[in-house]
């Protein structure tokens, strides 16, 4: 994997992975933005199983926003995650806030480049692979890189947090 692009600027997200010196590689993929939900149609067009694409959630945990990173393959687990977070409640953000502190729109919304850096907690299951896939910071756009890489770059938390969809 190398850390390179094809001209043009790189997002937050990049930046950010290029600036730490990890080794990933980026991922375009077609798009038109209506999808329902944006991680399967991205692990759809790049062919990569759902359960090794992971989406970047915004919630709020005892007030605080927190972000959560977890399989498209699953669901997110919010009691698991408050405890995770060492809070007591969680629930999901409202995605105008999750926008504006982020600074990325939403399905987008990498857990690397983020305006303000928020607690980040990381699925165990991603430990379980040798790279996964994040949003880069746009739509059309995933970084692959090494689980341990993102949880670094973060200051990431692993915990189980996800559920499989009932």
């Amino acid at each position: 994997m190398g850390s390179k692009r094809s001209g043009g600027k790189g997002t937050p997200a990049t930046v950010a992975a290029t600036r730490a010196g990890i080794a990933f590689t980026l991922h375009p993929y077609e798009t038109d933005g209506g999808e329902e939900s944006y991680g399967e149609a991205a692990a759809d067009a790049l062919g990569v199983p759902h359960d090794r694409l992971f989406k970047t959630l915004v919630t709020e945990v005892d007030g605080d926003l927190t972000v959560a990173v977890v399989p498209v393959s699953a669901t997110l687990d919010l009691k698991a995650l408050a405890g995770a977070a060492g809070g007591k409640r969680a629930a999901m953000a409202d995605p105008a806030a999750a926008e504006r502190v982020t600074g990325y729109v939403r399905g987008g919304i990498s857990p690397l480049g983020q305006r303000k850096r928020l607690p980040t907690v990381v699925d165990a299951s991603a430990s379980g692979f040798p790279t996964i896939y994040v949003s880069a910071g746009r739509r059309g756009l995933q970084i692959e890189l090494a689980p341990a890489d993102l949880v670094g770059l973060t200051g990431a938390a692993t915990a189980d947090i996800a559920r499989d969809r009932a």
